[in-house]
């Protein structure tokens, strides 16, 4: 005989199903989201500046030197070997270029065509 496997439901716990979700420090509720529902703040101050006072760009220049030249102390093993071969190739390239379009070039290269 097959008997039917009992259904088993979750039921929220009654903080849950009223909508208050209790603080699992204290027990007790919170608040909701933004609103956590306890005293006001006292004894705090904000200072603000207005955007005319500040300077945005104090100390950009100064930064800007150093901070180049440390990225490219770091980085320059990864770009000057290949910039080099790649301008080593492109001289050799051109200068084979010109001697092979030349006169000489081509007497000794004619009879290969």
């Amino acid at each position: 005989m097959i008997r039917p496997t009992p259904v088993l439901r979750m039921q929220a716990t009654r903080a849950l199903r009223s909508g208050a979700h209790p603080d699992p420090k204290a027990g007790k509720y919170i608040g909701g989201w933004g609103d956590f529902g306890g005293q006001k703040q006292k004894g705090i101050i904000t200072y603000a500046l207005s955007a005319n006072q500040q300077r945005p760009l104090a100390g950009t220049m100064h930064a800007a030197v150093f901070n180049v030249a440390r990225r490219t102390a770091h980085q320059i093993l990864y770009w000057l070997p290949p910039l080099l071969l790649g301008y080593t190739l492109m001289a050799w390239a051109t200068e084979r270029n010109e001697y092979l379009n030349s006169k000489p070039g081509r007497a000794e290269f004619a009879d290969e065509e």
